[in-house]
């Protein structure tokens, strides 16, 4: 039994046909048949029921189908991780990427990546900072892009770019008259996200906040937040990319006193064999947001 007789299992089982069978894997009728027939012989069961006009599975090809999936699939993926070892820049890379992050970022950097890596194929994966170290951990994801340290020997990280946070304000809040806001002053009636983003706790760090809010909101989402701030039920920070959204809603904003903000870093397993391409994908990201902070900071 081979991974290629298999192959022709499950051909002839979804078309029910041998002739379209053996088409769909570029190979004679003649041939495939053989090949299914010798392996029904191997197997010592039928694996298809045949007429002039029909193929059937028979009850023990039916059984065996996920069994033949399965194994076709894993050895696809070996093969696809022997060819990304040949070549680290070509092939899947699963990216994950914070909330806060991933709709802001990702319309700036998606052609800049396509044009500098053609045969990589991102898919990206946005989830909360826990999910993601825990998806990386797990082999699940080969990257991910954080605005928080990563900790443990088994992942290593390098920084992007620098996005400050801006003073998000309704457009008649008392504040928003002035050039500049101290990061203190929002500390009244500041809004914040749900537990699990790190973007709550750093605007909490930086509006001097140890947990009791001038709000009841906890956002799910950055979007809410905006929508409530342009609602004027309270003040926020936003990070840096963020700040077409806001000002789309007619929130105003301002750059902030003390120059809060985060660091973005691509994070990786420190034993990661196609480290080549996480080196790459943070190249271009930094090279396309190079500049970026002291624009936003002077919004």
């Amino acid at each position: 039994m081979n991974i290629r007789d298999l192959r022709y299992l499950l051909a002839v089982a979804e078309h029910e046909h041998f002739g379209h069978a053996a088409k769909a894997c570029g190979v004679s009728q003649p041939t495939l048949s053989v090949q299914v027939r010798k392996l029904e012989v191997q197997l010592g069961v039928a694996l298809f029921e045949r007429t002039s006009k029909t193929v059937v599975p028979t009850a023990a090809c039916q059984g065996m189908i996920g069994h033949a999936r399965a194994a076709v699939a894993e050895a696809d993926a070996m093969l696809d991780v022997a060819r990304n070892l040949r070549d680290p820049l070509a092939g899947r890379f699963r990216l994950g990427i914070i909330p806060t992050l991933a709709p802001y970022l990702l319309p700036l950097v998606f052609a800049p990546l396509r044009e500098a890596l053609p045969d990589l194929e991102l898919e990206p994966w946005e989830e909360q900072t826990s999910a993601l170290l825990e998806r990386l951990r797990a082999h699940e994801l080969d990257a991910a892009l954080l605005a928080t340290e990563v900790d443990g020997p088994d992942l290593v990280s390098r920084p992007l770019f620098a996005e400050p946070f801006l003073a998000a304000l309704p457009p008649d809040h008392p504040l928003a008259g002035q050039e500049v806001v101290a990061e203190a002053d929002l500390e009244r009636d500041i809004l914040v996200l749900a537990d699990g983003h790190c973007l709550r706790e750093q605007t909490l760090a930086a509006c001097g906040n140890s947990g009791a809010l001038g709000g009841a909101l906890r956002a799910a989402s950055l979007s809410t937040l905006l929508n409530m701030v342009a609602a004027g039920y309270g003040t926020t920070l936003i990070p840096g990319l963020a700040a077409g959204a806001a000002e789309d809603v007619g929130i105003v904003l301002r750059p902030l006193a003390a120059r809060a903000g985060r660091t973005v870093s691509i994070a990786s397993r420190a034993h990661f064999p196609r480290s080549a391409a996480v080196e790459a994908v943070g190249k271009v990201i930094a090279t396309r947001l190079r500049g970026y902070a002291e624009g936003a900071a002077g919004v």
